[in-house]
């Protein structure tokens, strides 16, 4: 196991056995490091949800994933080519989506909306906070 010491004094520990699973920690450590309030009703009580590093509240039952609000919300590629595209993407911001398409063998039209949505969340302070922390510690 390796430790990552991020700005915000968290400590992550990333375990190689699943890799999945390690940046869904990384992105719920970081994305709940100063605590967890629901979106929904303002609650900052929580228990575990459903699905591995998820929270659900307890006032509202209502459940948060740990990619939810995040450049990953919705991502229907697996997390792991996820992170590696967003990293090469941010690395080579003129990279063409043909190339990328055919680096990862996904679909054009897939690299072009993730992209995009990369491109987007780099002009916004905190998801690009959030983007370079992830990739500095998966690297």
């Amino acid at each position: 196991m390796t430790e990552v010491k991020t700005s915000l004094n968290v400590e992550f520990k990333v375990t190689k056995t699943d890799p999945e699973l390690a940046v869904l920690q990384l992105l719920a450590n970081y994305k709940w490091a100063t605590g967890f309030v629901c979106r929904k009703c303002g609650h900052d009580h929580y228990c575990a949800g459903k699905k591995p590093y998820s929270r659900r509240c307890t006032k509202c039952k209502t459940e948060e994933s740990a990619t939810a609000h995040t450049v990953f919300h919705r991502c229907r590629i697996p997390l792991t080519e996820a992170v590696k595209l967003a990293e090469t993407v941010c690395k080579q911001p003129d990279i063409s989506t043909y190339e990328i398409s055919r680096v990862f063998e996904k679909r054009q039209m897939t690299c072009w909306k993730f992209k995009t949505r990369i491109m987007e969340c780099l002009t916004d302070k905190s998801k690009a906070n959030l983007l370079k922390h992830l990739i500095a510690a998966i690297n």
